[in-house]
């Protein structure tokens, strides 16, 4: 029980981390009445690429980071605790990479926040679980499923009208998270297989039983 709670925590370590940086960073921008907004990823401009690794630290307002904290949190760690070997891979790909597709086909603006990163990692978990038919992981693919299904829906631009949300990095992290899942299948919990006894073991093991109780009644 120990080893599980101490595997949990450690896989909670560096998406706490980073969630801790992004409240420290809004909490500052609130304590001096500023903003690093112009951090953000700006599309197709070369001063904008430095938002690739900023963005995802900057959120619009309080009611922004909070909605993005929870999943960011959970997602992140079932990452680190189901597959520790590619978890930084994964979760630099899912930061970085997402950024990228944001740079180069969003619409022109500036984008801040972790969502695309949080839609990334809920792909990733969600089509590993599909690929592989682990139980476990197939438990942790309903659950996010469960938690996070309605999701999907912030990929189509018509459900925001009106609204400063950036469906271009939520489309950009799903992409990202299912080639993840898909070039990273071969890593963390597999499909269980199940082997079975043959006729022949069988057969040897009735005989043996057989053999066993002629002996009984040979020395009682």
């Amino acid at each position: 029980m120990d080893t599980e709670k101490k595997k949990i925590l450690e896989s909670m370590t560096i998406p706490g981390i980073l969630l801790a940086v992004m409240w420290l960073i809004k909490i500052t921008e609130w304590q001096l009445s500023i903003s690093f907004a112009h951090w953000g990823i700006r599309p197709l401009n070369i001063e904008g690429l430095t938002g690739i690794l900023t963005a995802p630290l900057l959120h619009a307002n309080f009611k922004h980071l909070f909605s993005n904290s929870v999943p960011f949190l959970f997602l992140g760690s079932m990452l680190y605790l189901f597959y520790p070997k590619v978890a930084n891979i994964v979760m630099i790909l899912s930061w970085v990479f997402t950024g990228f597709l944001v740079w180069l086909m969003a619409r022109f603006s500036v984008h801040i926040g972790a969502s695309g990163v949080v839609y990334a990692l809920a792909a990733f978990h969600f089509v590993s679980g599909l690929i592989k038919r682990n139980p476990g992981l197939m438990a942790l693919t309903l659950l996010v499923t469960f938690l996070y299904g309605s999701m999907v829906w912030g990929i189509f631009p018509q459900f925001f009208p009106g609204q400063n949300i950036s469906w271009e990095s939520h489309l950009s992290g799903l992409i990202t998270g299912v080639i993840a899942a898909i070039w990273f299948r071969g890593e963390g919990p597999q499909k269980a297989e199940y082997i079975w006894e043959d006729d022949d073991n069988e057969g040897d093991n009735v005989n043996y039983q057989e053999g066993a109780n002629q002996n009984l009644q040979d020395y009682p």
